[in-house]
Order: structure tokens, then sequence, then C-alpha cells
């Protein structure tokens, strides 16, 4: 439902060239892929070269399995990932794999072992991935600019060899950096046949001189050929013909050219849904119970609020919505469900969590137990984690968003509001600025311009678990009024213990550090503040006692007033004897 629009100003124009010279064999390989959208969009152009070692009889399936399966699975990763995440990813996986074919080979040199370089464009920028001594430059004025660095070592008898390689070792660490790009940069990727034997500056007047890309890489080679190359020979250049213009609609069509759906009449029939009533209204959405026919699996059928349909970025999120979901697999995250039949109008349609809101749980526990707390924290952090390997962030964690169903499954819900890095690094607009979730659990570094992470998330978790233990808010409701780190740094966080003194003071620790204005201080993943709400670290115990003047100022003021009162009587009457 939720349609990728095209973005097609991305072209490019693609010359490509390997020969195996004076050997017998071509142990280097290469390949590119220009997907249609919305693959285009998503994942972007791909290019790959790759050489394998010329003393292994293997180096040739090294080299064409690494260029193989990156232009494979790069394609098939989530496209919530970054270009980063995804290609790493794979790299790392062929890693493993080629490390793995030589194992109990005892001689190195025949292993499966090669050099890679990868580049993939994506909407304005150029992401490089590089392992090894082929090279990806960039055609800078008459010459080329170099943007790898080979990997070679020097050794004692003067020869040099490869330090980094795919297949090398069980790990291989990637050099990856990514650039801004115009229309008509050129970028090149060559094997050490090619650069070894043939100056930058000559690979960069043979482009120039063709305009035709191929023509320039068959000329490239057969020139490295006649100056004495004596090894396998590639080449790949890339001209970037046309990027995506700032104007052009927005990568996420609020669901294509369908209109938003008007919220149906209950009991009754919408598009095969038997619609039984409403069970949720608010200024952004209506949420009605509806089955698969008269005895079919219950579902919620999720509409635009009326005062939303005009709103543009409110109908792409309310229809990504459905594109997150569809993304991740979690039992605390609900699920979306496909429609009985093709849509004529824009709504969403989820799996049914009978159960109640955990806001309504806490009105029903008004101070819960330590068991209940670790219990429901610990559901909602297995389903934020599963959103956080996607690279969503929720934005909108709070009480009314966490279902829990009949089972004591907790679910987390709406994610109208999140934030997924590969569509932002798609479309860089979609990301407004705007903060999205409750202010009363929104990190503070939100109010202060700064991007969402999943340290936010772990916030307004933490603010959850003070609430669900006093009812109340660690920083009242001051968190939204601040929006400079100077001001955040003024927050006092209000000890729960003095509302609740059976909690442990370490449980209060882990919560005070789950909420900390300043992210660098809170915990670094949510598997820390889990382990801290049921482990005593101590510590967390040494500033979870705020002093006197913080948590009653009036009392000490008033202490102080008695005590100067006391030592004037005193002098007083020491005057008078």
């Amino acid at each position: 439902m939720l349609q990728i629009l095209p973005r097609s100003g991305l072209a490019v124009s693609l010359g490509q060239c390997s020969a195996c010279g004076c050997k017998p064999a071509n142990q280097d390989f290469h390949g590119a892929v220009v997907p249609g959208d919305p693959a285009l969009t998503m994942k972007g152009v791909a290019l790959a070269i790759a050489d394998g070692i010329s003393s292994s009889p293997v180096g040739h399936v090294a080299a064409e399995t690494a260029v193989k399966s990156f232009l494979t699975d790069y394609y098939c990763t989530s496209d919530a990932w970054t270009v980063k995440t995804a290609a790493s990813r794979v790299i790392d996986a062929t890693n493993s794999w080629l490390s793995a074919q030589s194992r109990g080979v005892e001689n190195r040199d025949h292993a499966h072992v090669t050099t890679f370089s990868a580049l993939v464009l994506k909407g304005c920028r150029a992401h490089i991935f590089h392992v090894g001594d082929s090279r990806i430059w960039r055609l800078s004025g008459k010459t080329l600019e170099q943007l790898t660095r080979d990997h070679r070592v020097t050794q004692f008898s003067g020869h040099t060899a490869l330090g980094r390689a795919l297949g090398l070792m069980h790990s291989v660490e990637i050099d990856y950096h990514c650039l801004d790009v115009e229309a008509g940069d050129v970028f090149v990727l060559t094997t050490d046949g090619v650069h070894d034997h043939l100056p930058a500056r000559a690979i960069a007047a043979a482009i120039i001189a063709n305009a035709s890309l191929p023509a320039a890489a068959n000329q490239i080679v057969a020139a490295a050929l006649g100056a004495g190359s004596d090894d396998n020979m590639t080449i790949q250049i890339v001209r970037i013909d046309g990027l995506p213009l700032d104007d052009e609609e927005p990568v996420f069509g609020n669901g294509g050219s369908l209109p938003p759906a008007s919220p149906p009449s209950a009991p009754g029939i919408f598009d095969g849904y038997h619609v039984h009533r409403q069970i949720h209204a608010s200024s952004r959405s209506h949420i009605f119970l509806a089955s698969e026919g008269e005895d079919g699996a219950r579902v919620a059928l999720k509409f635009p609020s009326a005062d939303k349909r005009e709103d543009d970025n409110y109908l792409r999120r309310f229809a990504m919505e459905e594109w997150v979901a569809r993304r991740i697999a979690s039992p605390h995250v609900f699920k979306s469900r496909a429609p009985l039949q093709p849509r004529r109008s824009l709504y969403l349609v989820s799996e049914y969590v009978e159960g109640e809101t955990l806001a309504q749980w806490m009105a029903d526990h008004p101070q819960a137990d330590l068991q209940s707390l670790r219990d429901i924290l610990g559901q909602v952090a297995a389903g934020l984690r599963a959103l956080h390997r996607k690279e969503v962030i929720h934005q909108d964690l709070r009480p009314e968003n966490t279902m829990i169903d009949r089972n004591g499954t907790v679910k987390i819900i709406d994610l109208g509001s999140a934030w997924v890095a590969g569509v932002v690094e798609a479309a860089p607009e979609f990301d407004d600025g705007d903060i999205l979730g409750t202010v009363q659990y929104t990190a503070p570094e939100l109010f202060a311009g700064e991007s969402a992470g999943e340290q936010s998330d772990l916030f307004s978790l933490g603010v959850i678990a003070y609430q669900m233990l006093t009812g109340r808010l660690p920083y009242g409701t001051r968190v939204a009024q601040t929006t400079t780190r100077r001001q955040q740094g003024k927050l006092r966080f209000a000890s729960l213990r003095d509302i609740r003194p059976d909690v442990p003071p370490w449980v209060e620790g882990a919560i005070r550090k789950a909420v900390e204005p300043d992210p660098a201080r809170r915990y670094e993943s949510l598997s820390e503040f889990e382990y801290d709400l049921s482990h005593p670290n101590p510590r967390l115990t040494q500033t979870t006692r705020r002093p006197l003047v913080e948590r009653n100022p009036l009392l000490l003021w008033q202490l102080a007033t008695l005590a100067l009162g006391l030592i004037v009587i005193l002098l007083l009457l020491r005057e008078a004897a």
C-alpha cells in the first residue's frame, strides 16, 4: 500500500573492462547493479571490484564470491538500514565464509583471499567500502584523486604483501567513508594490474578524451598492457548523469494516489471487513475492531483523523507505519496484516491485541511491584531491540502506545512517529526535525534540536519505569521547557524513594541513569538497564540520595534561619551576662 515514488533523477553511465593480460587466467572479478525503483531509491547503484591473490589456485573463486555476494545480498537487506549497516553486514558475512573455506589450509598463499572495493551511490551521496589494494578514485580536473588507501605491508625481504583482505582473517576491518556527489562526477575502480602500471593522469586523460565510457575502459586496459602490466587488469568507470532534485516528491507518497479513508460506520461493512465498534479515537487517528468475514480473525482498522486529511507529512507517516511494521519480526511489536482486497483509500490493517494499554494497567496498579516492573519493562525492551536492530527509533514510546494482551505479552504499537535511518538517508526531507512524541516521555536532546537515537527511546523507557513505581514523572513537566544543554543540566531528578522508600537504592540508581538529561551519561544499551534493575550495582547508589538543598530547599532555609536565630539568642545572653 505504501508506494515508494520514483526519484529517478539518479542516473549513471558505466564503462567496464577486464582482461587476464599475460596470465593464463583472470583472477579479477567485477560487477555493477543499476536497479529500477523502488530499489534505486532505497538501495542505490552498487559497483564492486575484487582481485584474488595470484598465488592461490582459488583466488578467482574468492574474488567472484566477494563481488557476487555483495551485489546480490546487499539488495536483500532491510530497506530500513543505512547503506553502511547493510553493506558492512554483507561484507562481514562474505569474509566469514571465505575464511571458513580456508580453515585447515596450512599455506595461506593457497587460501580464499581477495581484495575488495565497493561503491554505492544512493541519493546525493557516495558510500565507499574497501579492503586490500584495489582502488577507488574520483576524477579531479586532469587527474584522479585516490579515495582509498592500499592495505599493504613491507616485509623484511623488501617485498610487499596484503595486510588486510577478505578471507585473510576470521574478522576484517573495512574502511568506510561517504561523500557528497554532484552530477557529472566520475568514479573509477581499478585493480593493481592497471594502477601499478599507468599513472593517474593517463587514466584520467583517457576518460576525458572518450565520450564513451566503455571505449575509455578498453583503452585504459590496453594501455596498461602496453606499459608492461604482467597482472590481470580490471577497471570500472561510473559517471553520475543526474541526481534527485530537492523539489522532487518525497520518497514516500501518501499511499500512492490513495485518498485518506473516512472512518466507517460501526457496526457495518468496510472493504470486506465486518466492523464491530470503535476502540480508540484521538486527534490523529481512529481505530476500529473488525473481523475478516463473519467468523474470521479479528483485526484492528486504523484511519487518519479528519483533522489531518490535508496534512501530507502526516499522511506519509501514517502510511509508513505499515511499511515499518512489515519489516519487524518480534512478539513484542504489533504486526501488520495484508488487506482482504485491494485498497481504494488509505487505512491500515493490523493484528488486534486483546487486552489493555499499559496506561490502564498503571491506573489499576498505581504503584507497581518490582517483579511486575521488571517483567513489563523487559518485554518492552525486547520490542525496542527489534526496532533498533533495523535502525528504527520509535520516538513515541509511552504507556498509551504499549499493550498488554490477555496472556501477559507486552507489545509496542503505533509506529507512526518512527525515525527510520534508511528512509532518512534516501530522503533527508522526511526528517523535518519536528518533535513527534508525547512531550512527557520525549528525551531532552530532542528539545535541543538534536537527532533521536537509541538512547532517546531508552530515556522514554526510564520515564515509564519511574511512573510505574510512583505515578509521577522524574522531572515533572520541566523537560519540555529546556532547549539547551545548559538548561537541561539544571534539571533535578526527583528521588523516587521519597515516594517509595521500599524501592532499593540501586533500583532508583538504575532508573536515574536511564533518564539522565545528557544521553552520553545514560546506559549504552537496553540490556544494561535491564540487568541493573535486577542486580544490585553499588556504583549506582552513590548519587541516588540528593542533598537537602535539592530535595527540600524550603526546609533547608527554615533550618538555617532557626540556627541563625539560636546563634543570635546565644550572643545576646552572653552580652547580658
